[in-house]
C-alpha cells in the first residue's frame, strides 16, 4: 500500500539533533528496493527496522551527493541483476556496516518512473526527477 513520499521522523530527529550518522554528504549513503509486502512505519529509525528479506537484489550506493538549500540528489543508479519479488518502494539510507545503525532517512514509493516493478534478471535503473531526490 502506497504510503507516499516521506522523510522519516527520526532522521528529522537526528537533523534537529546535529548527530553525525545523520549527514548526507559525509556518509555512505545507499537506496534499496523494496518488495510490496514492506510497508512504512513512522517508528522505523534503522535498517533492522526494516522485515528480514524486504530488500530485493543488493542495495546501490548514491555517488556524487550534494545538499544544496535543502534539496538533496545525486547521481542516478542502476541495480543489475534483479529477480524476485515485485519492487515498489525505494528505501535511502545511510549505511554504517551495521543494519542497527544504519539511519533510514526516506521512503519513496510514489511519482518514482518504472515503479512498481517485477523484477526478471534484468537491471532496474533508477532516474531521479531533475529537480532532485527530495527536499526538506
Amino acid at each position: 500500500m502506497a504510503s507516499g513520499n516521506v522523510i522519516y521522523p527520526k532522521y528529522k530527529e537526528a537533523i534537529l539533533d546535529s548527530l553525525t550518522n545523520a549527514d548526507l554528504n559525509d556518509n555512505t549513503v545507499k537506496v534499496a528496493l523494496l518488495q510490496a509486502t514492506e510497508t512504512y512505519n513512522a517508528a522505523d529509525d534503522f535498517l533492522d527496522d526494516i522485515t528480514a528479506g524486504a530488500v530485493i537484489g543488493t542495495a546501490q550506493t548514491l555517488n556524487n551527493t550534494t545538499v544544496t538549500n535543502g534539496l538533496f540528489d545525486a547521481d542516478d543508479v542502476t541495480f543489475t541483476a534483479v529477480s524476485g519479488a515485485q519492487v515498489v518502494t525505494l528505501l535511502i539510507y545511510i549505511d554504517t556496516g551495521t543494519p542497527s545503525t544504519s539511519r533510514l532517512v526516506a521512503w519513496i514509493d510514489t511519482g518514482v518512473t518504472g515503479l512498481p516493478v517485477t523484477p526478471n534478471g534484468g537491471n532496474i535503473s533508477i532516474t531521479w526527477n531533475a529537480s532532485g531526490i527530495f527536499q526538506l
